[in-house]
């Protein structure tokens, strides 16, 4: 038998490499791949999230020169609140009595301290007692109670305030002792009676939806009229009363109407279980009623020389900043429960 030789041997072919073991270097390429990736996607991740954060931030403060409101503080606060609301409602009708009367309680006592900054005498016991009385009455007393209270209510606080006046003989003009006694029958009219009215509605069967209506159409009105003036009333072209408000705009106010004339046929039908254009007269009613009690606040901030009533509510001021368009519109939406309700019924 031959022997090859070293040129035959040259011939021959190197072997060539053995394939990788299965489950060994191939998956581990393979996991180093996904984990790359898995980290890419990551990172770009992470970059939109800045970039789109950054955004925010810029477009915050933006609004915040504007306005003066933190708007993502005031939207957590303002979900913060109208959840509570909502649950007290849909559960549990006494919660939101609870509560209803722990809003206008301390909306009394931020009232008084601002009249109080602003020089004016105002008694703040005599205005919570008798607040709290007025105010419960309109759940749970006769609506003819209501009325005796308010006018129990209105003397009680002027008469502890001229005999308060009188003890003290400190010297104050009769003028200053007039508008005293007025500023404290204002605040039983202005808070705890138009809370009463809002409980009065509370407490007639199927209130519960209405006041929720109620309170929607109101915060869409003003939540409307909020990014209409952003997005078209800059610089305040066209301001519906610059001597009262000058941020508030026509602009503005175009966003409120439409917003609750929508509003307001959504939960019309929805909600209340009345024709659509029954809920729209409801939205053109509290639109109406919420525009005449914000613009009576600023009336009131302007004459007293602030800009806020407190700063209670972070991202929204106080307590006032908030209920004046809703109590006005208590007026509005109790008169059209009792013209509205049998349409229902039908």
């Amino acid at each position: 038998m031959s022997t090859p030789s070293d040129d035959d041997a040259s011939r021959i072919p190197p072997r060539p490499p053995l394939p990788p073991r299965t489950g060994e270097s191939a998956p581990a390429r393979t996991g180093d791949n996904l984990q790359a990736q898995f980290r890419a996607k990551k990172a770009e991740l992470e970059t939109h999230v800045s970039h789109a954060r950054d955004q925010l931030d810029q477009a915050n403060e933006r609004i915040k020169e504007r306005t003066g409101r933190d708007l993502v503080v005031a939207i957590g606060v303002g979900l913060l609140i109208g959840g509570v609301i909502l649950a007290s409602l849909l559960f549990a009708k006494w919660s939101f009595v609870v509560i209803g009367l722990a809003i206008i309680l301390l909306a009394v006592w931020e009232l008084v301290l601002a009249l109080r900054s602003g020089g004016r005498k105002v008694d703040l016991w005599p205005q919570l007692v008798l607040g709290a009385l007025l105010a419960a009455g309109g759940y749970f007393a006769d609506p003819w109670l209501t009325w005796v209270m308010l006018f129990v209510a209105v003397f009680g606080v002027v008469v502890w305030r001229l005999v308060s006046q009188m003890i003290a003989k400190d010297g104050r003009t009769y003028g200053d002792v007039l508008t005293d006694a007025m500023a404290g029958g204002f605040i039983q009219v202005y808070v705890p009676f138009l809370g009463a009215l809002v409980l009065m509605l509370l407490r007639q069967p199927r209130g519960e939806w209405w006041v929720l209506s109620l309170i929607v159409v109101v915060v869409a009105a003003d939540t409307c009229a909020y990014a209409s003036g952003l997005l078209f009333g800059r610089g305040g072209r066209h301001p519906m009363a610059p001597r009262v408000s000058p941020k508030k705009t026509w602009e503005g106010f175009a966003g409120a109407v439409l917003g609750s004339l929508v509003a307001g046929a959504l939960v019309g039908v929805y909600l209340l279980g009345v024709p659509w254009w029954a809920g729209v007269i409801l939205g053109a009613g509290l639109v109406a009623s919420a525009t005449i009690g914000d613009l009576g606040e600023s009336l009131l901030k302007r004459d007293l020389g602030i800009k806020d009533m407190s700063s209670w509510l972070p991202g929204h001021g106080g307590l006032l900043d908030r209920l004046d368009s809703m109590l006005p519109s208590a007026v509005i939406a109790l008169a059209l429960y009792f013209l509205l309700t049998p349409l229902a019924a039908a």
